[in-house]
């Protein structure tokens, strides 16, 4: 099998990971709230992760030079992932994993900020269609904004904002410390956020395969991502993630009733579309 198709067998694993984890936190949504979901979920990851660096020895590994780094990206995920379980109740389910697609576009945009990075043509004209892809997805109404798409989108700007420190951090740190920095400080703010009112609902015998779904998900599905993108380039990989929305839609539709609606899927091309010509161009660039 060549490494192509490894990769998109790799990224099938993500999808159905990603799915799994969206359908999970809807079912729990109605007895726990979001911080209640992450705590329990960063347990769950937590467990796995001292397992894993426990069985491989990689806890010498740990450092604490960069810390306060860990501790803003980790931040800006839990935001994010507060914000994109809130959203799965509120909207239908290709339309929060269709305005979360919009993550790259803001990679874009705040990198030049953030990490001193020129924007180029080619990312303004991918920023563009991004945008105008937002607006078809979301048809926002001026008068009655929707809480569920504006959740949405201001996770995939905390995504977006993940992604840049991981970028920096991955120069220095290796996986499993990420993880491992990850899970803790998601944990610890799950327990803050969740029991600032004294009032933490426990798992249930109902609820906690669910959760415990979530955290495996979770690190499954950035596993597979990454080891896709170990195996192929991004501009084969992330092409394929796009199948997430069709694939959410179908089982939203089925498990849920929601109808599956054409402008999500006009407006998810278009945000694809910006996303494929910036990776193509980068591509280009770095084999120049």
């Amino acid at each position: 099998m060549s490494n192509t198709a490894k990769a998109a067998v790799w990224m099938i694993g993500a999808i159905f990971s990603f799915s799994l984890m969206a359908v999970a936190g809807r079912e729990v949504s109605g007895q726990h709230d979001t911080f209640e979901i992450m705590l329990f979920r960063s347990l769950t990851g937590l467990l796995i992760m001292v397992c894993i660096a426990s069985f491989y020895g990689k806890w010498r590994a740990l450092s604490l030079q960069r810390w306060q780094t860990h501790m803003l990206r980790n931040a800006a995920h839990f935001t994010g992932q507060n914000l994109w379980f809130y959203a799965l109740t509120l909207i239908p389910l290709a339309q929060v994993f269709a305005l979360e697609f919009t993550t790259p576009i803001w990679v874009i945009l705040l990198s030049p900020l953030l990490l001193g990075e020129k924007i180029t043509r080619i990312g303004i004209l991918a920023a563009v269609l991004g945008f105008i892809g937002v607006l078809i997805v979301a048809r926002p109404d001026p008068v009655n904004i929707n809480a569920g798409i504006v959740a949405a989108g201001a996770s995939a700007i905390a995504f977006a904002l993940t992604a840049i420190l991981t970028r920096k951090l991955t120069q220095t740190e290796t996986i499993t410390t990420i993880l491992i920095y990850l899970t803790v400080t998601q944990a610890v703010f799950g327990l803050i956020c969740a029991g600032y009112d004294g009032d933490i609902a426990m798992p249930t015998s109902q609820t906690w395969p669910w959760l415990v779904g979530i955290g495996c998900a979770g690190l499954l599905a950035h596993f597979c991502l990454t080891t896709a993108l170990s195996l192929a380039p991004a501009n084969i990989v992330m092409p394929i993630d796009f199948a997430r929305l069709p694939t959410i839609a179908i089982v939203g539709m089925l498990l849920y009733g929601e109808m599956i609606d054409i402008y999500v899927f006009i407006g998810a091309a278009l945000i694809f579309g910006a996303n494929y010509v910036n990776i193509l161009s980068q591509s280009r660039k770095s084999v120049a």
